[in-house]
């Protein structure tokens, strides 16, 4: 790494050559405000025009977020000309923003509303005309209101260099210009995979997902038996919520809080994981046993569903057949646990705990429901939990830690609790596969080669004397690279994982925000370690479970013994495993 010395508000500093003058100057402790930046400070555009500053003691500004770094550069973030110009950025963009910031589902995160107050934006200096807004709230999980978007790009750039897909782009010119897939077409029109990454770096509240609290709300009001589970990632995020730092757990004041949010059961989806891995393990073995060509692919992650069902459908016989876990527990409670309980199917209402906005979309598909009756109701992110839990007026830090409870879907492993991170659904896999196979145990029971965040990750196992190659991707652009193998018939897989987000599910679009300017206690590189961070509470409480193989949960194993008889049998078809459409066609250009 080069280094260069460069001054900063008359302070020396040696930084990397290959820096801008934002990513050096927040290495150095200057918080230059910006937002059509990166949080990492990476920028393409340089659109807002916040973050200029004066540089050499020049009388022209630069944008902080483009402008490179070089020996001798003297920076200054305090000159009277920058201050004046950055106030007036923001300025012009309040003038054509829509200003009902109380009813904002973004209020409390909003990077404008804060740059607002940074900067010392003044109210109403600007008045004018506004550009024409589209307000599109038609798909299942995606709202997009073009009366809140600032042009910053910010989500144009993820759907295209993260995910790899480009749904979204700068429609129009000048003052008629917005953010929209083509045509303004609404997300609902589009091949969008629901997966919510552009939520996650939206600014403001431009990009949001659907709220179904009211649905809850429906269900409490209507009398029903109101059961919730929470999906694996949740535990690792929603103490963010409450100001908790990066990587806190929070699985017992979670469960708390849910129990006095008056639920009748308080459920974890890792059973549902575990339940899974019974199914999807026997399920690639049979495949193997059967010499069915090319590697099988993981499906519990619904963004990924739909990625592949518009855009490779020809590959659809790769995927397993099983439902995603919270499904396979919804199909379970309205049958085996409503049966035990003589409860009412038709009036149970499951809610569904998630980090991911794209299961909003997944518990509407049709294959999703037993007999006409859907696995499940509702779908809450972690942030809509947390507004739940504002709402009731439940004190987070003084809640106690409560357990889960145990009612015949209580029991989970440490297998099903890695679910959430990139690669874990694969870790949990081989630890049963390899036990259906031999009779043994994998030791040691952690799969070491499919964990971190490297967007492709492969191995190899040997069982039996027969050596196996597995792969795991997380996000789209990830994804395509194998498909494309795939497709070419180059692959060499035998099992391959995808999820549709990078990172898993602990980066979901329905977790909280991770952004610098509103995490000011966090002592390191946030974008580089809240990944990690969230990881290792799932990688923790893996390590701590007396069991970790999903064929050990005692539940699942009374659950075969009691209703579904064994893995991959006529009845567990019926309630765990779902089928896939080809999409392709579906949007034809217009």
């Amino acid at each position: 790494m080069a280094l260069v010395n460069i001054k900063i508000e008359g302070r020396s500093f040696s930084v990397d050559s290959s820096l801008n003058i934002l990513q050096a100057a927040r290495q150095c402790g200057f918080n230059i405000p910006s937002l059509c930046s990166w949080m990492d400070g990476r920028c393409s555009k340089a659109s807002c025009r916040v973050c200029l500053v004066k540089v050499n003691g020049e009388r022209r500004l630069v944008p902080a977020c483009v402008y490179p770094v070089r020996e001798g550069l003297e920076v200054t973030i305090t000159d009277p000309q920058a201050v004046e110009a950055r106030r007036t950025s923001v300025e012009l963009i309040l003038s054509n923003h829509s200003m009902n910031c109380q009813s904002c589902s973004k209020n409390g995160q909003c990077e404008l509303l804060e740059v607002s107050r940074i900067v010392g934006a003044r109210e109403n200096v600007y008045e004018g005309e506004k550009t024409p807004a589209t307000y599109d709230d038609l798909a299942p999980a995606l709202i997009r209101d073009t009366s809140k978007c600032i042009l910053c790009g910010r989500c144009i750039e993820t759907c295209k260099e993260v995910q790899g897909i480009g749904i979204l782009g700068f429609e129009g010119r000048g003052f008629k210009t917005i953010v929209a897939p083509a045509e303004n077409r609404s997300f609902a029109e589009v091949p969008c995979i629901q997966c919510g990454q552009c939520v996650n770096v939206c600014p403001t509240g431009a990009l949001m997902e659907h709220s179904e609290i009211d649905k809850l709300d429906e269900a409490f009001a209507a009398g029903k038996t109101v059961i919730v589970q929470t999906a694996p990632a949740v535990r690792a995020a929603i103490a963010e919520e409450f100001g908790e730092k990066i990587g806190t757990s929070g699985t017992g004041k979670m469960v708390a809080a849910l129990h006095r949010l008056g639920f009748y059961r308080v459920f974890d989806t890792n059973f549902g994981a575990d339940l899974t891995i019974m199914e999807e393990a026997n399920e690639w073995i049979h495949r193997l046993t059967t010499r069915v060509k090319g590697p099988m692919i993981t499906s519990c992650s619904p963004g990924w569903i739909n990625y592949i069902e518009y855009y490779y459908p020809q590959l659809l016989g790769h995927l397993s057949s099983c439902k995603s876990p919270h499904e396979m527990v919804g199909a379970i409670i309205k049958s085996y646990y409503a049966e035990k309980h003589n409860l009412d199917r038709s009036q149970i209402c499951v809610v569904s705990i998630m980090p991911c906005v794209a299961k909003k979309y997944e518990n509407k598909r049709p294959q999703n429901a037993v007999d006409g009756i859907a696995d499940v109701d509702v779908v809450l992110t972690t942030r809509e939990l947390a507004k739940l839990i504002r709402r009731a007026g439940i004190s987070w830090k003084k809640l106690p830690e409560e357990d889960f409870d145990q009612d015949l879907l209580g029991e989970y492993t440490g297998a099903g609790v890695i679910f959430g991170v990139t690669g874990g659904v694969m870790e949990a896999a081989v630890r049963s596969a390899y036990n259906i196979l031999t009779g043994d145990e994998l030791e040691p029971v952690e799969f070491e080669p499919v964990r971190g965040f490297k967007g492709i990750k492969d191995a190899s196992l040997t069982i039996n004397g027969q050596t196996y190659n597995i792969a795991v991707a997380s996000g789209m652009k990830n994804a395509k690279v194998i498909l494309e193998d795939i497709k070419n018939k180059k692959c060499k897989y035998d099992f391959v994982e995808i999820m549709g987000c990078p990172g898993g599910c602990i980066n979901g679009g329905g977790q909280p925000f991770v952004k610098e300017i509103f995490l000011p206690n966090e002592d390191d590189d946030i974008l580089k370690t809240y990944m990690e961070k969230r990881a290792s509470v799932l990688y923790k409480e893996d390590e701590n479970k007396p069991i970790r193989r999903s064929h050990l949960n005692k539940d699942v194993q009374l659950l075969y013994k009691d209703f579904l008889k064994e893995p991959g049998s006529e009845i567990a078809h019926k309630y765990l495993h779902t089928s896939y459409n080809n999409k392709r066609d579906r949007y034809p250009s217009k």
